[in-house]
């Protein structure tokens, strides 16, 4: 693990060496995954969804309690605009704030539940968000410690402004007093030295850890990753206003071809876009039937490796950076 280089409002609060967040990924999200973020001196987010079973979910908090031998890790909290879809997440907080988790990424629909819970157990929150102007309203209205805003570049659900992280990172920071976090096509560490040069605290990462070790997903759907370029992504969905980013794929052109028919009975696209499509691609290798989020970070995600290494490269990659800069301020 390379020692701490840059020390930042993200680093003191979540008390982490590395300013680099691991963010919640739907059925990947497991202790293995948030704790090797953890143990390569960052902080990462097991899915509070990824697990439904009470029993399961507990299980894995405390998995995920011993990967990390005590160390902190994160819970993330993703609201649908489902309401049924998020009827697990009451219980599962109780049962995270029992166990001892006080890291919370929440996300989808603002924690406004959740927070006195949250709060009277001195829980640190970090809200994600895809746009400045959600960030600032989330800052005033909501008792959150920091915010995230990803861009368009990001894998999943890049909202419907598709802003650039490059426009976000500067206004974002120069707008909000709390702690802001970019997130959206972060994959290298010339993008960590640049963002914090602008006023962001730390970044968020997904698309670029796919190709984790630790990550559960099959060889065949990782080696999509390592093989895709920044173009091999498509967006899906805006028609629902629910935009979502993901791998160009069989169901994604299936999904596209609806859209463009001006399809809109959401039925008919439920045999494509449905969640568990996701989870048995992750399962089988079958990366064409589902639709699976990858952003177009996917350009740095040029190996399989452990997470470790691929926080030592951006660690190193920033240092770097920064020393161009600095000699060419001389």
């Amino acid at each position: 693990m390379r020692n701490q280089y840059f020390r930042t409002k993200i680093t003191e609060l979540f008390k982490i060496k590395h300013p680099i967040l691991c963010g919640g990924l739907m059925w990947l999200g497991n202790a293995e995954y948030a704790a090797s973020a953890v143990n390569a001196g960052g902080m990462g987010f097991l899915t509070a969804k990824t697990f439904p079973d009470p029993i399961e979910f507990k299980d894995e908090l405390l998995k995920a309690w011993d990967l990390t031998a005590g160390q902190p890790f994160g819970v993330n909290l993703y609201q649908s605009m489902r309401p049924e879809e998020n009827e697990v997440l009451s219980g599962h907080l109780k049962i995270a704030l029992d166990t001892g988790i006080r890291h919370f990424e929440t996300a989808g629909l603002p924690p406004t539940d959740f927070l006195p819970h949250l709060k009277e157990a001195d829980a640190i929150v970090l809200h994600k968000v895809s746009t400045v102007r959600h960030a600032i309203s989330a800052a005033r209205k909501l008792d959150i410690d920091a915010v995230t805003i990803v861009g368009a570049e990001c894998g999943g659900h890049p909202g419907l402004e598709l802003v650039s992280s490059l426009i976000q990172a500067v206004v974002g920071p120069e707008q909000i007093k709390i702690p802001v976090v970019i997130g959206g096509g972060i994959g290298h560490g010339r993008q960590i030295a640049a963002v914090l040069g602008m006023g962001a605290e730390a970044v968020l990462v997904g698309t670029r850890v796919l190709v984790a070790k630790e990550v559960w997903s099959h060889p065949e759907v990782k080696e999509q990753v390592v093989n895709a370029g920044a173009a091999d992504n498509t967006l899906v969905m805006a028609s629902f206003r629910n935009t979502s980013r993901v791998m160009i794929n069989e169901y994604a052109h299936k999904v596209q071809h609806l859209e463009n028919a001006g399809v809109d009975d959401f039925d008919q696209y439920w045999e494509f876009v449905k969640g568990s499509n996701a989870y048995d691609a992750y399962k089988t290798g079958d990366w064409n039937k589902a639709l699976l989020s990858m952003g177009q970070a996917a350009a740095f995600a040029n190996s399989i490796v452990p997470m470790e290494e691929i926080y030592d490269k951006l660690i190193d990659e920033a240092t770097e950076a920064i020393g161009r800069i600095s000699a060419l301020t001389q």
